[in-house]
């Protein structure tokens, strides 16, 4: 793995929810570094999100991120801010950074107080893993009902040598962004501006992260936080150079997004929902999501079962400006619907084959329009429910 360069990742057992598991974790940056950060839209935006939008604010370099599984510190009120803060003081001499210049994440179960015993007590450890952790390390620290860590790499070359990007994430249920539903971490050691870094992170993300759903709701912690340190002494600079590095960029962000919806709770199948023709890329995002929140789509999904006509029923009601004889519908690339009706022959022999797959495309048509839209999308299984009834046992 080709690590950015000058990043440290330090994780460690603070017994936060579970014995045994790695549930803290902290990426260090040896020069503090351009940060850009996208949150939740959630009214009820917990304590880390609170405080790591009131530390961008003003366009400060940070020198890392301090991240926990376990517990969400989500609506706490101000004890839950005071004790988020106390945390970045806690870590800041664990890790030998600017308490100012560590932005918190937390994810877990939503309204517990934090335990300051269990922080104050894991953090000479966390200060000692600085040396020896691995970025797969401190991914596992950020997992909670995810069955794997969740890492993306990529680098690429300039006139002056070659940039690094690495990515991290957790996320596998309450799943559908406004925004990201998810903690994710991008290093990178180029050298950008705050403003350009901060405005490619929003496209990238509204092209990536921003189109996933696994269960329809929407995190109180949700963000995607970059940080670029400039370590490879590579300055973006130029169009193109902003234009390589956005690719690579996004590159990552796909990755994670998929590996997201691919690790859903109890998820067996990816559903590629692609609409085109709309009036607007708003309408086609309303039939995009419909699709892919729809129960009777994910549970026909997590059947194999090539019932099209939940498909047709799901853009039929999504608010879409369209006309129902303008819906085409092709599912693996297999003509299914189209002027109102569906094709001749046996679709189930047709289909069957491609809905034994785990990736499955779902091309939507609804007319000749300019808006599209992309959707990644998991089933809904019995082993989901299982998850989330035992949730908090």
């Amino acid at each position: 793995m080709k690590i950015p360069k000058g990043y440290q990742f330090a994780a460690t057992k603070a017994a936060f929810k579970y014995e045994g598991k790695l549930d803290l974790g902290a990426i260090v940056s040896s020069t503090p570094a351009v940060a850009a950060g996208v949150f939740t839209t959630n009214k009820f935006q917990a304590a880390p999100v609170l405080q790591c939008k009131d530390m961008l604010a003003d366009g400060r370099k940070i020198s890392g991120i301090l991240a926990n599984s376990g517990q969400a510190n989500a609506c706490t009120g101000d004890e839950g801010l005071t004790n988020c803060r106390e945390t970045l003081n806690l870590a800041a001499k664990a890790l030998g950074v600017p308490a100012d210049e560590l932005l918190p994440a937390s994810t877990g179960v939503i309204g517990a107080q934090f335990d300051m015993d269990k922080w104050e007590a894991a953090m000479p450890a966390l200060g000692e893993s600085l040396m020896t952790s691995t970025p797969e390390d401190t991914a596992q620290a950020i997992m909670t009902t995810d069955t794997v860590h969740k890492l993306a790499e990529t680098s690429f070359e300039l006139k002056g040598g070659e940039v690094r990007l690495l990515g991290m994430c957790k996320g596998a249920g309450m799943i559908s962004p406004n925004m990201a539903t998810m903690l994710s971490f991008i290093c990178c050691d180029a050298d950008i501006s705050t403003e350009a870094w901060q405005a490619m992170l929003i496209d990238c993300v509204n092209l990536s992260i921003n189109r996933v759903t696994v269960d329809g709701d929407m995190s109180t912690n949700d963000c995607v936080m970059a940080l670029a340190n400039g370590e490879s002494g590579i300055a973006i600079e130029s169009e193109d150079d902003y234009a390589l590095l956005r690719k690579h960029l996004l590159t990552v962000l796909e990755e994670l997004a998929y590996k997201i919806v691919m690790d859903a709770e109890g998820g067996t199948k990816v559903a590629f929902i692609e609409v085109s023709g709309a009036r607007s890329d708003e309408d086609a995002e309303l039939v995009a999501r419909a699709v892919g929140n729809s129960p009777l789509v994910k549970t026909a999904l997590f059947g194999s079962d090539p019932n099209w006509g939940r498909i047709i029923c799901a853009a039929g009601y999504s608010g879409a400006n369209f006309k129902a004889d303008d819906l085409v519908l092709e599912i693996g690339g297999i003509l299914v619907f189209r002027n109102g009706t569906p094709e001749p022959g046996n679709m189930d022999d047709l289909l069957n084959p491609i809905m034994a797959k785990r990736d499955i495309v779902i091309h939507i048509a609804i007319g000749e329009g300019p808006g599209s839209s992309k959707l990644l999308a998991s089933d809904l299984t019995r082993e989901y429910v299982s998850i989330n009834a035992d949730y908090r046992s």
